[in-house]
């Protein structure tokens, strides 16, 4: 019972200094990767880079430590990361402290939910997720991924769209004019440094080795160079008319903003007295909506002016006080010479600081990290917040542990250890829970950092605790070193890792497989690049079609007549091009019968009675029915009694004993009759044929012999219609 609770105290079990050796110098590697992808998966959350080392602090230890696998690497990943992203972009600005408040919030949720399916042992909630929908969606996503971070690496500033497509589009746009080469050039040298060093030697930390040099090189070569400047030091009336005007505007979106609160609250307050159909609440409520028109419009405004200001290149004039006069560059009087620098303003959502307004001449970096580890606090809870993130936090659980499980099952495969999926569900949930706690955003396991753990050579969780532990004296002592880290060399980090989830032969798989899957795949692929930032909008409408395919096959499912093949089986005649039997139909149900698919099974009998005159007995091949509810029992009981009543006789064959039980227990199977039940369908047909064909000359039972018909052959009007046959020479008969 010890170990089920702590599962891993069954790590020490035959410990010795050979597999702490091991599981040392794999933590030790591991973290090399974890602690620049975690800073770099932080931003594609929308938080700074330091939330990312918060999030690889402790969660990791704790998901190894109640996990089930022995070398699954918790943290952050790209694909939570980015629905993090998509879930608090409605409710706060990023990088704010509101923002931050509300990923906590999210990981809180994400891990009590994933814990709730832990300890109700419900781990097969993931397969509402069919592999078609996770693989357009993991596919679309790592686009989604890759492109978000070209902003970066071009070092332009854009706002994002309704669409993620027209945000790439702005982007597109922004680096026409204003790309700035040394972001790309430092994106350039990380990607060669990561591809050369994984061609050369896997085994070296490229990532770490790109993130060192970079980081170097920028702080040697002085990458960032940020001025703040008084809003005198710009000499372009026109410019400051603009910031003052963009200011004005965005106090005024504040008190609006301020003014629509303390409405919502007299709508609330009214509602919950009176009524929604008051005549005040209707008044409120119109008063709120020429309200949003008004901060619609002056957002549209707060837009053009933003972009405005950011269109526009400065040269940096130096006076005799040292202070920095910004030129506009088409404007630098004749003979005053600049720095050599191309500087442009850094605007925000919020208030410009007329007497510090940020320039930047340089690239982006990292900037400041605060030292030190998180400590323990409570989450702050809004019930509000909670509400609306619930729906995401539900997928954020679902797909995360998909991507943790599947990693877990692959490793699984290499070392022959025995995974308990539910386990592995307590793990993820506490190490979200837990995290919450220390200010981590959601997580789950990386395909990436598990590949490095399992190829280091792992040997139990104690790996992932290391590498905690080496986060955790990366937070306490080195943090000043990883100021001057790009955020292009962040983004090109990101890039490379997603660069792996690009999977185009799954489409081709679930197409070969089923084109119905192949077609789910694909729309899920299109939905979520459409519907992009809405992530969830895509997953949904792929899980809708699997569900709705899925009842759809179920209410009609195969439905086969048999005839003898020449190997001795009985197969669909249809498919296999063979004559049916004038007085006995075979018909094979491949579902289980139930409330959806009964009038469906009934219909095809009565059409295949009504297209042969002398058709005197049905065969039921049951062997594909697995499951019997009451509608299934009633309509077998009542078709029974309707076939024996007009001259037809049936049998049933292939039931499995659970279907019997209910048979027996309702009394069907007396009614039916034992001697009408077999166990397959040659038993069945060494009983009923004779009696069906006395009477009848019958030249050549299809059934007993087989005698090949033409080939070409149609059913009319659908499933159930007969056949359009094109004579042909008979072969001799086949008799088996």
């Amino acid at each position: 019972m010890t170990a089920r609770i702590f599962p891993f105290i069954g790590w020490f079990r035959g410990y010795d200094g050979g597999k702490f050796r091991a599981d040392f110098v794999a933590g030790l590697t591991v973290a090399m990767v974890l602690v620049p992808q975690s800073m770099a998966y932080a931003q594609l959350a929308g938080l700074p880079a330091y939330y990312g080392l918060y999030a690889a602090f402790v969660p990791p230890m704790i998901a190894a430590m109640f996990g089930s696998s022995h070398q699954l690497a918790t943290g952050p990943v790209a694909i939570v990361s980015l629905m993090t992203n998509t879930a608090l972009a409605p409710l706060a600005a990023s990088g704010s402290s509101e923002y931050a408040a509300y990923a906590v919030l999210l990981a809180l949720l994400v891990g009590a939910f994933q814990f709730a399916l832990g300890v109700l042992r419900l781990g097969v909630v993931v397969n509402f997720l069919s592999h078609p929908v996770v693989n357009g969606f993991t596919n679309a996503a790592a686009i989604i991924i890759a492109t978000s971070q070209l902003s970066k690496i071009f070092g332009v500033t854009v706002d994002q769209a309704e669409h993620h497509y027209e945000t790439v589009r702005r982007v597109a746009a922004a680096a026409l004019e204003h790309t700035h080469l040394p972001s790309v050039g430092m994106a350039a040298l990380a990607f060669g440094i990561m591809l050369a060093l994984k061609k050369l030697n896997p085994r070296i930390p490229n990532v770490l080795a790109a993130v060192i040099i970079t980081t170097v090189l920028s702080w040697a070569a002085g990458f960032e160079h940020d001025i703040k400047a008084d809003i005198e030091n710009i000499h372009s009336g026109d410019v400051i008319g603009k910031v003052r005007l963009f200011n004005g505007v965005t106090a005024r979106i504040e008190e609006k903003s301020l003014e629509r609160v303390g409405l919502t609250k007299k709508i609330e307050k009214e509602t919950a007295e009176h009524g929604k159909k008051s005549l005040e609440a209707l008044r409120l409520r119109n008063e709120s909506a020429v309200l949003n028109f008004e901060i619609n419009h002056l957002k549209e405004q707060q837009l053009e002016l933003r972009s405005a200001l950011r269109r526009n290149k400065f040269g940096a004039v130096r006076l005799e006080s040292g202070e920095p006069m910004f030129f506009l560059l088409n404007e630098i009087p004749e003979g005053m010479k600049t720095d050599g620098r191309t500087w442009r303003m850094r605007v925000g959502f919020g208030t410009l600081k007329e007497d510090g307004l940020e320039f930047a001449g340089g690239g982006s970096v990292v900037g400041k990290i605060p030292s030190g580890i998180p400590m323990p606090e409570r989450p702050a809870i809004d019930l509000k917040a909670v509400l609306g993130l619930l729906p995401m936090a539900v997928i954020i659980s679902v797909l995360g542990f998909m991507e943790a499980i599947s990693i877990a099952k692959a490793m699984a495969a290499k070392t022959g250890q025995r995974l308990d999926p539910n386990q592995e569900l307590l793990g993820q949930g506490l190490a979200n829970l837990v995290g919450s706690g220390f200010r981590s955003y959601a997580v789950s396991g990386s395909f990436s950092r598990s590949a490095v753990n399992l190829q280091a050579g792992a040997e139990t969780g104690l790996s992932s605790v290391i590498s905690s532990v080496c986060v955790g004296i990366t937070l306490l002592f080195f943090t000043p070193l990883l100021y001057h880290l790009p955020q292009a060399v962040l983004a090109a980090i990101i890039m490379m890792a997603v660069v792996g989830l690009i999977n185009v032969s799954g489409f081709v798989h679930a197409w070969q497989v089923q084109k119905y899957d192949g077609a789910i795949s694909v729309i899920t692929f299109v939905a979520t690049l459409y519907f992009a930032p809405h992530l969830d909008r895509g997953i949904l409408i792929g899980v809708a079609l699997s569900l709705g395919l899925y009842l759809l096959r179920n209410t009609r499912p195969d439905i086969a007549i048999l005839s003898l093949h020449q190997d001795g089986s009985y197969r669909s005649a249809l498919k296999h091009g063979l004559e049916e039997c004038r007085h006995v139909a075979a018909i094979r149900f491949n579902g289980s019968l139930f409330f959806a698919n009964v009038s469906y099974l009934e219909s095809i009998i009565l059409e295949e009675i009504g297209a042969r005159p002398e058709m005197r007995h049905i065969l039921l091949v049951c062997n594909g029915i697995n499951e019997l509810d009451a509608s299934g029992e009633e309509m077998l009981s009542v078709f029974v009694d309707r076939l024996r009543e007009g001259g037809h006789d049936i049998s049933f064959s292939g039931f499995n004993d659970h279907v019997i039980d209910v048979m027996k227990r309702t009394h069907l199977y007396e009614k039916i009759g034992e001697d009408h039940m077999f166990r397959n369908v040659q038993g069945a047909l060494q009983v009923i044929h004779s009696d069906a064909h006395r009477g009848y000359d019958e030249e050549i039972c299809p059934l007993k012999m087989v005698a090949p018909k033409a080939p070409v052959q149609q059913r009319v009007g659908g499933r159930g219609g007969r056949f359009a046959r094109a004579g042909r020479e008979r072969k001799p008969p086949f008799e088996v």
